[in-house]
Protein backbone atom coordinates (compact mmCIF):
# COMPACT_ATOMS: atom_id res chain seq x y z
CA UNK A 1 0.00 0.00 0.00
CA UNK A 2 1.89 3.41 -0.88
CA UNK A 3 1.66 6.12 1.49
CA UNK A 4 -1.00 8.00 -1.00
CA UNK A 5 -3.66 5.00 -0.42
CA UNK A 6 -2.91 4.81 3.75
CA UNK A 7 -4.04 8.32 3.37
CA UNK A 8 -6.92 7.90 1.56
CA UNK A 9 -8.10 5.47 3.51
CA UNK A 10 -7.56 7.56 6.45
CA UNK A 11 -9.64 10.77 4.91
CA UNK A 12 -12.44 8.14 3.78
CA UNK A 13 -13.18 8.14 7.74
CA UNK A 14 -13.35 11.64 8.11
CA UNK A 15 -16.91 12.39 8.83
CA UNK A 16 -16.66 15.69 7.48
CA UNK A 17 -15.20 14.59 3.86
CA UNK A 18 -16.64 12.53 0.83
CA UNK A 19 -14.46 11.01 -1.95
CA UNK A 20 -15.02 11.53 -5.55
CA UNK A 21 -13.60 12.61 -8.60
CA UNK A 22 -12.06 16.02 -8.48
CA UNK A 23 -12.69 18.61 -10.91
CA UNK A 24 -9.71 18.43 -12.59
CA UNK A 25 -10.99 15.11 -13.24
CA UNK A 26 -7.64 13.54 -12.71
CA UNK A 27 -7.17 11.32 -9.82
CA UNK A 28 -9.34 10.68 -6.10
CA UNK A 29 -10.77 14.21 -4.38
CA UNK A 30 -12.06 14.43 -0.95
CA UNK A 31 -14.70 17.08 -0.74
CA UNK A 32 -16.76 18.75 1.68
CA UNK A 33 -20.23 19.54 0.49
CA UNK A 34 -19.25 23.31 0.05
CA UNK A 35 -15.28 23.03 -1.62
CA UNK A 36 -12.48 20.73 -2.37
CA UNK A 37 -9.97 20.02 -0.21
CA UNK A 38 -7.66 18.12 -1.43
CA UNK A 39 -6.47 15.84 -4.56
CA UNK A 40 -4.66 12.55 -5.19
CA UNK A 41 -3.46 12.79 -8.57
CA UNK A 42 -0.96 9.75 -8.35
CA UNK A 43 0.61 7.33 -5.90
CA UNK A 44 3.36 10.23 -5.12
CA UNK A 45 1.25 13.33 -4.43
CA UNK A 46 -1.56 14.85 -2.82
CA UNK A 47 -2.43 18.69 -3.79
CA UNK A 48 -4.36 20.58 -0.94
CA UNK A 49 -6.40 23.37 -0.99
CA UNK A 50 -5.18 25.62 1.88
CA UNK A 51 -6.64 28.86 0.65
CA UNK A 52 -4.16 32.08 0.48
CA UNK A 53 -4.23 33.18 3.97
CA UNK A 54 -3.63 30.11 5.73
CA UNK A 55 -0.97 29.53 2.91
CA UNK A 56 0.81 33.13 3.89
CA UNK A 57 -0.02 32.15 7.55
CA UNK A 58 2.33 29.39 7.65
CA UNK A 59 4.68 30.13 4.77
CA UNK A 60 7.84 29.92 6.69
CA UNK A 61 6.90 26.69 8.12
CA UNK A 62 5.58 24.68 5.20
CA UNK A 63 8.92 26.32 2.94
CA UNK A 64 11.08 24.56 5.74
CA UNK A 65 9.72 21.38 4.50
CA UNK A 66 10.79 18.84 2.21
CA UNK A 67 7.75 16.91 1.05
CA UNK A 68 5.92 20.91 0.23
CA UNK A 69 5.95 22.24 -2.82
CA UNK A 70 3.82 25.71 -2.58
CA UNK A 71 3.05 27.36 -5.82
CA UNK A 72 3.74 31.68 -5.41
CA UNK A 73 0.00 33.29 -5.73
CA UNK A 74 -1.74 29.63 -5.46
CA UNK A 75 -4.11 28.23 -3.17
CA UNK A 76 -3.66 24.96 -3.21
CA UNK A 77 -0.35 23.42 -2.43
CA UNK A 78 1.60 20.02 -3.23
CA UNK A 79 2.54 17.55 -0.77
CA UNK A 80 5.25 14.89 -1.72
CA UNK A 81 3.93 11.28 -0.20
CA UNK A 82 7.03 9.06 0.54
CA UNK A 83 6.28 7.48 3.79
CA UNK A 84 4.36 7.84 7.14
CA UNK A 85 6.12 11.26 8.17
CA UNK A 86 4.68 12.89 4.75
CA UNK A 87 0.94 11.12 5.35
CA UNK A 88 0.75 12.63 9.10
CA UNK A 89 1.73 16.08 7.72
CA UNK A 90 -0.60 15.71 4.83
CA UNK A 91 -3.51 14.64 7.54
CA UNK A 92 -2.82 18.08 9.74
CA UNK A 93 -2.49 20.41 6.59
CA UNK A 94 -6.35 18.60 5.97
CA UNK A 95 -7.35 19.71 8.75
CA UNK A 96 -5.85 23.09 8.51
CA UNK A 97 -7.21 23.43 5.28
CA UNK A 98 -10.79 22.46 6.76
CA UNK A 99 -10.66 25.11 9.20
CA UNK A 100 -9.03 27.69 7.17
CA UNK A 101 -12.19 27.38 4.99
CA UNK A 102 -14.43 27.49 7.91
CA UNK A 103 -12.78 30.59 9.01
CA UNK A 104 -12.87 32.16 5.65
CA UNK A 105 -16.89 31.14 5.39
CA UNK A 106 -16.40 30.65 1.72
CA UNK A 107 -19.59 29.51 0.29
CA UNK A 108 -18.36 29.21 -3.73
CA UNK A 109 -16.47 26.31 -5.07
CA UNK A 110 -12.95 27.77 -4.79
CA UNK A 111 -10.55 28.15 -7.67
CA UNK A 112 -9.35 24.35 -9.51
CA UNK A 113 -6.52 22.68 -8.48
CA UNK A 114 -3.50 23.49 -10.62
CA UNK A 115 -2.60 20.43 -11.81
CA UNK A 116 0.21 19.93 -14.73
CA UNK A 117 0.85 16.54 -14.29
CA UNK A 118 2.93 14.57 -11.76
CA UNK A 119 6.44 16.48 -10.98
CA UNK A 120 7.99 13.23 -10.27
CA UNK A 121 6.41 10.38 -13.01
CA UNK A 122 5.22 7.06 -11.58
CA UNK A 123 7.77 3.95 -11.91
CA UNK A 124 6.59 2.04 -15.36
CA UNK A 125 6.52 -1.66 -14.52
CA UNK A 126 9.06 -4.11 -16.52
CA UNK A 127 7.34 -7.35 -18.40
CA UNK A 128 9.38 -10.17 -16.93
CA UNK A 129 10.43 -8.51 -13.40
CA UNK A 130 9.81 -10.62 -10.70
CA UNK A 131 10.07 -10.61 -6.63
CA UNK A 132 13.80 -9.88 -6.42
CA UNK A 133 14.68 -8.08 -9.51
CA UNK A 134 16.75 -5.26 -9.58
CA UNK A 135 14.67 -2.07 -9.72
CA UNK A 136 13.79 -1.01 -13.40
CA UNK A 137 15.85 2.22 -14.53
CA UNK A 138 13.44 5.27 -16.26
CA UNK A 139 13.90 6.75 -19.48
CA UNK A 140 16.15 9.27 -17.47
CA UNK A 141 18.38 6.30 -16.25
CA UNK A 142 17.28 7.24 -12.47
CA UNK A 143 15.03 4.05 -10.54
CA UNK A 144 12.13 5.34 -9.46
CA UNK A 145 12.80 5.96 -5.90
CA UNK A 146 15.34 7.67 -6.73
CA UNK A 147 12.61 9.90 -9.15
CA UNK A 148 10.66 10.29 -6.14
CA UNK A 149 13.66 11.71 -3.96
CA UNK A 150 14.59 13.97 -6.92
CA UNK A 151 11.05 15.64 -6.91
CA UNK A 152 11.65 16.92 -3.33
CA UNK A 153 14.66 18.68 -4.76
CA UNK A 154 13.03 20.05 -7.65
CA UNK A 155 10.41 23.46 -7.16
CA UNK A 156 6.97 22.24 -7.62
CA UNK A 157 6.02 22.53 -11.40
CA UNK A 158 9.90 22.08 -12.93
CA UNK A 159 9.48 18.89 -14.77
CA UNK A 160 13.21 16.98 -15.01
CA UNK A 161 14.80 16.86 -18.21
Amino acid sequence: MTAAHRAMAQLETWPNLVSGPPRCAVGQAFRTIEYEVVHFHSDYAADLHLTHPAIERLLPELRRSSAIRVTPGSAWLTVLLDCDADVELLLSLVSVALKAHGDARQRHPGPPCEWYGSAVPAPRATVGAGAGAAPTATPHGLVPAARRAMGRLIPHGHKPD
